[in-house]
């Protein structure tokens, strides 16, 4: 308890999933929380349920990541709030239905790049003026397995693409801004039991999934947001610029 006393965490994709698992374990070990999320009514409820729990610690704001005046809203009205910005996880993201090269169309990978790169870009942009205030920061992206482990059955050529180069924009921006002390690492879950996996992967595939890793079993959204809990934290202050895999030995089975 209390890893994060006194930090105050921006968590996009706050409504569900590894968002709000992520937004949850923050509150309790300490940390304000800026929740963010596209889907207002469910990010209100998850907001509702960190303040009933542990005070009035969190904000939630409804936010379209790749909006870059949105961003610079949800920046400063989380600095009148709690006054700084220490954390960053950039987690929202959507999947794609281009699971074949047959069936990807320009118009999806235009909107998955969107969200899911440019979103990140723009977090990093708007919250790295306030941590060089700092002189510190912890800036976490959400990536996927699927960067490097080809396969329909893992992840959409669009959304393997997207976090691929979100992926180059952490190992960049760590080294662009070590400088002022603020760390830049990566998650990269494997298959985890999520509302997202349900929305483009029906029962027999995720079963499927399961089986091909070492553990035998589905990842829950808690394995994510420990793993982010970690680098967000002074723990690893002498980390940036890494990339650490949750994926239940997939990759390594895989290639077995």
């Amino acid at each position: 308890m209390g890893r994060l006393n006194n930090k105050v965490a921006i968590i996009t994709g706050a409504a569900s999933g590894m968002g709000e698992s992520t937004a949850k374990i923050f509150a309790e070990e300490g940390a304000k929380i800026i929740a963010t999320d596209i889907q207002g009514e469910l990010l209100e409820k998850v907001v509702s349920d960190i303040n009933n729990k542990y005070g009035n610690v969190a904000l939630g704001i409804k936010h379209d990541v790749s909006d870059e005046k949105a961003w610079e809203d949800v920046v400063k009205q989380g600095v009148e709030r709690f006054g700084k910005i220490n954390i960053l996880v950039n987690n929202a993201a959507i999947g794609g239905s281009d699971w074949k090269f047959e069936d990807a169309s320009l118009d999806e990978w235009n909107k998955v790049m969107n969200i899911n790169s440019t979103g990140a870009f723009l977090g990093i942009k708007a919250v790295v003026p306030e941590m060089k205030k700092n002189n510190s920061g912890s800036i976490i992206n959400i990536l996927t397995l699927g960067i490097h482990v080809a396969g329909e059955e893992l992840a959409g050529i669009s959304y393997s693409s997207s976090k691929g180069a979100v992926n180059s924009l952490t190992i960049s921006m760590a080294s662009r801004l070590g400088c002022y002390n603020i760390r830049v690492n990566s998650v990269s879950p494997g298959p985890i039991l999520t509302p997202m996996a349900r929305a483009y992967t029906d029962d027999a595939k995720l079963e499927h999934l399961a089986s091909l890793n070492a553990l035998k079993r589905l990842g829950d959204p808690k394995d994510i947001a420990n793993t982010t809990l970690f680098l967000a934290t002074d723990e690893c202050q002498f980390i940036t610029g890494t990339e650490i895999l949750v994926d239940g030995g997939y990759k390594i089975h895989k290639q077995m």
